[in-house]
C-alpha cells in the first residue's frame, strides 16, 4: 500500500518574500471596517496576508507598505500603531521564549 502524506499549506511574508508552512506565520485580515486585526485562529473572514514571526518582517511589512498593498487598504496612523506594538511584543516573546 502506498501511505498517503498530507500536503503542508504554504504561504508568503509580504516582507521577506519567503514561502513557510501556514503555522510559522501570522495572518492579518482586513476586516469590513477598513482597519486590519491580526488573526489569531487563522479563520476570519476577509482579505488576508501573512507575515514572519520575526520583528524585522513586521517592520518592512508595516513600514514600507508591503501589507497596505497585499491587503488593498490604507492603515489609519492609530491601526499601525497597534500592529507596531503587537510586533514589538513578538521580539520580546521569542527573547523570553529562548532563555527558557
Amino acid at each position: 500500500m502506498k501511505s498517503i502524506s498530507q500536503r503542508v499549506p504554504q504561504r508568503t511574508c509580504v516582507a521577506c518574500r519567503q514561502v513557510r508552512p501556514k503555522r510559522g506565520l501570522i495572518r492579518l485580515v482586513c476586516i469590513s471596517g477598513g482597519s486590519v486585526e491580526v488573526d489569531t485562529g487563522g479563520g476570519k473572514a476577509g482579505r488576508g496576508a501573512y507575515l514572519c514571526q520575526s520583528p524585522e518582517c513586521w517592520e518592512v511589512g508595516l513600514r514600507g507598505g508591503r501589507l497596505e498593498y497585499a491587503l488593498r487598504t490604507t492603515l489609519t496612523p492609530d491601526n499601525r500603531e497597534q500592529l507596531i506594538t503587537y510586533g514589538k511584543n513578538i521580539l520580546k516573546e521569542s527573547i523570553s521564549g529562548r532563555g527558557k
